[in-house]
């Protein structure tokens, strides 16, 4: 099953502009649809195609890139017999994909990009850790973008809802809560994808089984069983570090704070023994990383303090299926209940991960902020996510507080926005409830978090 996702635009805009001057690579996650969509592109956009897949250790392929990459035309003559397929200048695209596990090929994009016959993409995973890149340059003819699990638009478009989304967008733009009816229908739909996710086969399963979670659970195991190998590969001297903060996830966000308390992790423990375990977790696209911001100001990354952090999943399906054994989903009820409104435990976690998807897909960076009152001897503002317009000229942030439950205090965005009012454009809460304005606070549905 073939899934519209935005990235093929974004394909179409690099060929149309870069005409063979840039490679383009795709990074992202294990099994987020990367090779699916480069496939499709090509055989759409493109009279022939090469498809190289480099985790499959053909030594036959690696061969020809060692032994004549000083001889083009000996290249494209051996990759097009072997492959069966008729190479045609400027109309022919080749792909490398899974191209951190043969760097060779990627060092080789500065000649073939220099060459012009054809185009390339490159897609890959793991693709900046230090393993995959220490023997070579990264070529500067290569062009870097990144691809997400599908965003909640993605995931509507993939049930039929289009016009719903359309329908999304022009309220949040007017400022005007939906239709009831058509509230309570994107609740469901914003619930089904917290509870199903975003990696594309689950996706298909869920749609392709008649809305079956059964199916879908087993499919996010065997992805998480993918991501834990991948963790037992890497280097002996923080393989253990980011094996317990991946494992820790679940519970590190059910916490009130859900920041990472190093020293509870282990005693004696602080941030800097796990800056290689974040690096890890997030370069690999397992995890998306907000840090606190102390003075949020132009420029939220310039005040950010790597020591305080909040790891959220990079995908909130696969959060739930990490969460929970599979007994306790599938026996328990889990997934009806979070539908019905009925599970009492971790709904809050779920929300807050979910919307941190949905920033992140959306190209935000995930900033956090408390302030600690000494008086109190307590944190008196928490606010869960600061995004910004990154204007240089007129610089606005927008903080974001995420709330699962539909009685909820302001109190930390009222006390946030007098601080810092000068630097603010719009305070949001997102809530289960309709759109509604509160004086200065614009109180949003989840599924309206796309629009930021």
């Amino acid at each position: 099953m073939i899934l519209k996702r935005k990235i093929y635009d974004k394909l179409v805009e690099w060929k149309n502009e870069s005409h063979g001057t840039k490679a383009i690579l795709i990074e992202g996650a294990r099994r987020i649809g990367k090779s699916t969509i480069v496939e499709e592109f090509a055989k759409k956009e493109y009279k022939s195609y090469i498809f190289i897949d480099f985790a499959q250790n053909d030594k036959t392929v690696e061969g020809y890139f060692n032994q004549y990459l000083n001889r083009l035309d000996d290249l494209f003559m051996m990759l097009g017999t072997y492959f069966g397929v008729k190479l045609i200048p400027r109309e022919s695209l080749i792909i490398f994909d899974e191209v951190q596990m043969f760097p060779v090929a990627r060092a080789a994009i500065k000649y073939l990009v220099a060459d012009g016959r054809y185009d390339y993409i490159e897609t890959g995973s793991l693709i900046s850790i230090k393993e995959n890149v220490k023997d070579i340059v990264i070529p500067s003819e290569e062009r870097s973008i990144r691809m997400y699990p599908m965003d909640f638009e993605e995931f509507a478009w993939a049930l039929g809802e289009d016009q719903l989304i359309t329908y999304i967008k022009s309220c949040f733009a007017n400022r005007e809560p939906l239709e009831r009816g058509m509230h309570n229908k994107a609740m469901l739909l914003f619930k089904q994808y917290m509870l199903v996710g975003g990696m594309p086969k689950p996706v298909s399963l869920f749609i392709e089984n008649n809305k079956s979670f059964d199916l879908v659970d087993a499919e996010k195991r065997d992805i998480l069983n993918l991501y834990r190998n991948d963790i037992m590969k890497i280097k002996t001297q923080y393989r253990s570090k980011v094996l317990t903060i991946y494992d820790q996830i679940p519970g590190l966000l059910s916490k009130h704070e859900k920041r990472v308390i190093f020293k509870e992790i282990q005693k004696g423990s602080y941030a800097d023994q796990y800056s290689e375990t974040f690096f890890w977790l997030s370069d690999s696209m397992i995890s998306n990383e907000c840090f606190l911001c102390s003075d949020p100001n132009v420029g939220l990354s310039v005040n950010k303090d790597r020591g305080y952090v909040k790891c959220y999943m990079g995908d909130t399906g696969l959060l739930l299926s990490h969460a929970f054994d599979e007994n306790e989903l599938l026996e328990g009820a889990v997934y009806s209940q979070i539908l019905n409104n009925k599970l009492s435990i971790n709904e809050g976690m779920l929300y807050e991960n979910a919307i941190a998807q949905m920033l992140t897909a959306n190209g935000h960076k995930l900033f956090f902020y408390t302030h600690y009152a000494e008086e109190k001897h307590r944190n008196d503002i928490e606010i869960d996510f600061i995004i910004s317009n990154n204007s240089k000229l007129k610089y606005k942030m927008y903080p974001l507080e995420v709330k699962s439950g539909k009685r909820y205090s302001t109190s930390s965005l009222e006390k946030f926005r007098e601080k810092y009012r000068a630097r603010i454009g719009d305070c949001y809460v997102i809530h289960p409830r309709n759109l509604v304005l509160k004086e200065e606070i614009i109180c949003i549905p989840p599924y309206m978090a796309i629009c930021l």
